[in-house]
């Protein structure tokens, strides 16, 4: 038998030979798959039922993918083109559409009927063209307004698609509209410049090929986000450096998931290189704070995930108008009364003074003529000039919503823009509030509050007797106190286990970019204290404290996803110590601790304190890996992450595997500020 920090495990059949071979399976059902079909694409049903997709795919194993060669666009038209629309209508469309659209309401329903009443000869005691003048004025009106709003669509839609980018062509860069753009084209993004396509981060400006970019297009988060650059690719810093690379990148096709992507980079003699949502640059992104990055287009426009998570421009009814819909419902099932009471009277008063009017002609058909006269002469119960005065007041609503100062937005340059005037009146009707605190009656901005060390509690803000200020730890740790260790080993495990990016201003000061605020503020938080992270490279990470500089190898990073509920680094120091550092919620890490692990309850305690004040919390934990168990899991885990079908799962399964028997060493608690005039004394 072996044993791996206690856990037994047999010579052939342990988990590790399990996963191996499970691994391997996979990734030859991958290549099999490769092999048959490597250009899948969705038909544009798929594309059209799509719904917003901010979950997480399936990955199935039967799932297909692409392989693009980098550097040779699709010229033969395989995939779809960058060109995309928000219209409506089309010029076959309008009328059919139109008239469906009008004709839903009951109100020209009733009128188009009443007006064909009218045509019959001897039955409307009103000319002929009394209704089916209005109903026709309603119509051209309608019309009208929905050409206007259309035709502002399209014009953004050209706009947009007519915009220019910079393409690599022959080792110089083209100026090239985005609707030219091509999957397997590479591209040169300015700063401030929108993305044309979903685009793979090959270099850019800034040190490991970091790029900074803001999502509100796509999710309504304002903060920026980082994304980093294939590291194989990031020392292509020109145009002819970009030109020479060589080599392909499979990928899985084209889904609606904005936080979910799948692939590999194969470059020269490399195994291949796994890719994520990390190295993704999705459509309707802004690129920021970043002087210039290169790209390989891998998904270009109906086939972005911006565009599968957008839908066919609906046909959407109002509040109003349904609730209109079923009063007309009720006034002419009155008026039907209405005119079958009158007609019936009419037939027995003929029948009464049938003598004394002769002259009357009497008959079933003469009935069914009173009763259609009657129905016309009743009409005036639903009134035509409530729809052109609804149709009228709601286009002129629009204007006035465009015009409104108070919805101006004075930092961006934003006004409001009404791009359809047809639930006007929903604005303002708001039935309930659903509000999950962060980002909403938070600004989602962090700051580092306390933590608890040893069994001691450290806050920003002494409350009670039990708790010592946060710069207390510093003075432990110079004053060399029992818990100076195991404070310098928290301070460190904050300093190192995260994926924050540091970026050095003039004046010698550092500033924390990740895409995570949470994150930033720790090691912002552990900087004031002494610990201060000042650099990161693909393969190491240095901290400095009291002037001297100590740098880990990062061996390995595991993300955080929401099913994880952690993340975590492994890294080796200069004594050749390799450490496992996971951070992640109580209720995962708590079940992955030693048994029998002293300081447990205390630390319980203290996280439920920090929650009862609003602030958020992490549990930090660590083991040490001896080289042969570090060595036989990195095998695995590296064929899990280039493993193109159900790479999250079998990620996650490897991650188990070494994140077991961990030793807890503290938490941290973090202040989420609120938003300006937010009232507490609920």
């Amino acid at each position: 038998m072996e044993f791996l920090d206690g856990v037994k495990l047999k010579p052939r059949h342990s988990r590790f030979e399990r996963f191996r071979r499970r691994v391997r399976k996979l990734l030859s059902q991958s290549k099999a798959a490769t092999a048959t079909e490597t250009i899948p694409l969705f038909d544009s049903h798929e594309q059209q039922q799509v719904k917003l997709g901010k979950g997480k795919s399936t990955n199935s194993l039967s799932r297909p993918h692409r392989d693009v060669v980098i550097g040779e666009p699709d010229v033969q038209g395989r995939f779809a083109g960058n060109q995309i629309s928000t219209g409506k209508y089309n010029f076959f469309t309008f009328i059919p559409r139109f008239l469906f659209e009008q004709f839903r309401k009951y109100a020209n329903i009733f009128f188009l009927f009443i007006s064909c009443l009218q045509q019959i000869p001897g039955v409307s005691p009103t000319g002929r063209y009394t209704t089916v003048v209005p109903l026709v004025f309603i119509l051209i009106l309608s019309a009208l307004k929905e050409l206007v709003e259309d035709i502002k669509r399209h014009t953004e839609d050209s706009k947009v698609n007519n915009s220019k980018v910079l393409v690599l062509k022959d080792k110089q860069w083209v100026t090239v509209k985005w609707r030219d753009l091509k999957v397997g084209d590479m591209i040169k993004l300015t700063d401030g410049s929108l993305i044309p396509a979903d685009t793979l981060l090959l270099s850019s400006s800034e040190p490991q090929a970091i790029a900074y970019i803001q999502t509100a297009n796509l999710d309504g988060e304002t903060n920026l986000k980082i994304r980093k650059g294939v590291s194989l690719t990031a020392n292509a810093l020109t145009a002819a450096q970009l030109a020479d690379l060589k080599g392909h990148v499979e990928y899985e096709a084209p889904n609606r998931y904005l936080y979910d992507f799948i692939g590999t980079i194969y470059l020269g003699d490399h195994p291949g290189l796994p890719l994520g949502p990390s190295e993704l640059l999705l459509r309707g992104s802004k690129l920021q704070n970043t002087s210039w990055v290169f790209g390989l287009v891998i998904y270009t426009g109906e086939e972005s995930k911006l565009r599968l998570n957008s839908v066919k421009t609906p046909l959407k009814r109002s509040h109003v108008e349904k609730l209109t819909n079923i009063q007309i419902l009720l006034l002419f099932g009155t008026l039907l009364l209405l005119s079958i009471l009158t007609s019936v009277a009419n037939f027995l008063w003929n029948s009464k003074n049938e003598k004394g009017t002769w002259y009357f002609e009497w008959d079933v058909s003469s009935f069914m003529l009173q009763f259609l006269t009657y129905v016309i002469l009743y009409n005036n119960l639903i009134p035509i000039s409530l729809q052109v005065t609804l149709e009228f007041v709601k286009f002129v609503q629009a204007f006035y919503i465009n015009w409104d100062e108070d919805m101006y937005y004075k930092e961006i340059d934003c006004p409001a823009v009404a791009r359809t005037s047809n639930l006007n009146e929903e604005l303002g009707q708001i039935k309930h509030l659903f509000s999950d605190k962060t980002g909403t009656l938070t600004r989602n901005v962090m700051e580092f509050k306390g933590c608890t060390v040893n069994g001691t509690v450290y806050r920003d803000d002494v409350s009670n007797d039990d708790s010592l200020r946060l710069r207390d730890l510093k003075d432990r740790v110079g004053e060399k106190h029992e818990d100076a260790k195991k404070i310098q080993e928290f301070m460190k495990f904050l300093a190192v286990c995260h994926t924050v990016v540091p970026e050095r201003k003039d004046n010698g000061e550092y500033v924390y970019q990740a895409s995570s605020p949470d994150e930033a503020a720790l090691v912002s938080g552990v900087q004031k204290l002494g610990w201060q992270f000042t650099e990161r490279t693909p393969d190491t990470v240095t901290i400095k404290q009291n002037g001297k500089d100590e740098t880990y190898d990062l061996l390995n990073v595991i993300d955080f996803t929401s099913d994880r509920k952690r993340m975590s680094v492994i890294v080796k120091d200069r004594k050749g110590v390799i450490k496992l550092m996971c951070k992640g919620a109580d209720s995962v890490i708590f079940e992955r601790l030693k048994p029998n692990q002293p300081g447990v309850r205390e630390i319980e305690s203290h996280l439920q304190d920090f929650a009862q004040v609003g602030l958020r919390t992490l549990c930090l934990a660590q083991r040490v890996l001896t080289s042969s168990e570090y060595e036989e899991w990195n095998t695995k885990f590296h064929e899990a992450s280039c493993a193109l079908n159900n790479r999250e799962g079998l990620v996650s399964e490897a991650a188990e595997l070494i994140e077991q028997e961990l030793t807890l060493i503290g938490a941290t608690a973090i202040e989420d500020k609120l938003q300006e005039d937010t009232r507490v004394d609920c």
